[in-house]
């Protein structure tokens, strides 16, 4: 018996992803040998790195959604500062109930996503010009609601807010007692959210549109893609998630003012980027995206526990890191370019058969064409039609096949 064994080959997408886990799991164990009496060894220690960045989480995997379409935004700091002074203002000024500020919240998140989307999609206009202007919009109504902080002292807020899921692992004290790890709501709903990303991008249909506009826009439209309509949901997911992930960042801060999250968007664009998103688009995950923030908040606690060094050390060292990561990702780009030559399939509609004419007739139907050429996609094919044989109705269920 023979079998044909294929050997797996690892594409772009999942060396830039080795990289990124290999990168994190040797700093986290560096620092858990070189800081061992500090206690960066203790599970809480760990765990904190998903507390203090659950918020940037949820962001950053709205972004790596844009930045696989090709696309950029860069207003989600701003709308961060917005999100925390809207709850703030009207949970603590007008009076509101919580589930209808954090409502309010998510629509502002929405309301951007739709207006950018727009720009970015039926417009035309770039990305980076457009969501530059968002950023500055929504600095501007930030400081309009009001220049000076506002702490949320409103009790179901503050109870989300100090709620705990304690585990069943955790430290023992110097006096011997039992100190289990939590983790707070935050931290479950960014894994919930990285999770349901995951899966939209692999498995459903929207994701697949996405990737194939990134890597792309031209092949997409001859597929059939509707692509100014796919970019325009990527944005209005996006800015549903930058509403989501300002009000996780509330629920750590409190409170709201002016200059909250500045610098925001810049976290958020090297997490994915170091996380394997590339830049050009096409490429990128957001399990990826979740070890850029895990390496992010771990440059962080290695910093803040080793006591002497400045803050901006962490700053220093993510856009080093960010420009390596660039540099993989210009290689890798390179390669791609060279190893992958775009495939056209045109087959017959199956071998001719000649009459006693000497006319060739084709006996394939198109729904047998059709599943005969998903094998040929799967294979590799980029450029997909008919020739003899084939009329109107082939390429009509081809492009219903390629569209599911």
């Amino acid at each position: 018996m023979k079998a044909n064994v294929q050997k797996k080959k690892i594409t772009g997408n999942g060396f830039l992803l080795l990289i990124t886990i290999a990168l994190f799991v040797v700093m986290y164990v560096a620092g858990m040998i070189v800081f061992a009496d500090k206690g960066f060894a203790k599970p809480q220690m760990f765990l904190n790195l998903f507390v203090s960045n659950a918020g940037l989480l949820v962001i950053a995997c709205g972004l790596t959604i844009v930045m696989i379409t090709g696309g950029i935004d860069i207003s989600v700091g701003s709308v961060t500062a917005l999100v925390c002074m809207v709850l703030a203002d009207l949970m603590e000024n007008k009076g509101v109930n919580a589930y209808a500020a954090v409502l309010v919240a998510l629509l502002i998140g929405v309301a951007f996503g739709v207006v950018q989307g727009f720009l970015v999609a039926y417009l035309d206009i770039q990305p980076f010009i457009v969501t530059l202007a968002g950023m500055f919009f929504g600095r501007g109504l930030t400081a309009i609601i009001s220049t000076d902080m506002i702490s949320i002292k409103n009790e179901l807020f503050l109870k989300w807010a100090n709620y705990r899921f304690y585990m069943p692992f955790g430290s023992t004290s110097k006096k011997g007692k039992f100190i289990p790890a939590y983790i707070p709501p935050t931290v479950v709903i960014a894994l919930i959210v990285v999770i349901l990303i995951a899966v939209l991008l692999k498995y459903r249909k929207f994701g697949r549109k996405l990737y194939a506009i990134g890597g792309s826009r031209q092949s997409a439209l001859m597929m059939g893609l509707n692509v100014k309509k796919t970019i325009f949901n990527a944005y209005v997911l996006d800015g549903f998630l930058a509403g989501l992930g300002g009000f996780l960042f509330c629920l750590n801060s409190c409170a709201g003012f002016v200059e909250q999250a500045k610098g925001l968007e810049m976290d958020a664009i090297s997490s994915a980027v170091i996380g394997g998103t590339l830049l050009s688009g096409g490429v990128g995950t957001p399990i990826g995206t979740l070890f850029g923030v895990l390496i992010k908040g771990t440059i962080s606690s290695l910093i803040t526990t080793q006591g002497t060094l400045s803050s901006w050390w962490t700053r220093i060292i993510l856009s080093a890191l960010l420009c390596f990561f660039i540099v993989i990702q210009s290689v890798v780009a390179s390669m791609k370019k060279v190893a992958q030559v775009p495939v056209i399939a045109k087959p017959n509609a199956g071998m001719p058969v000649m009459d006693e004419f000497g006319m060739a007739h084709y006996n394939m139907a198109p729904e047998q064409f059709a599943a005969s050429m998903k094998k040929l996609i799967t294979a590799g094919a980029g450029i997909i039609g008919g020739c003899c044989g084939t009329d109107p109705s082939y390429i009509r269920l081809l492009n219903e096949m390629c569209r599911n």
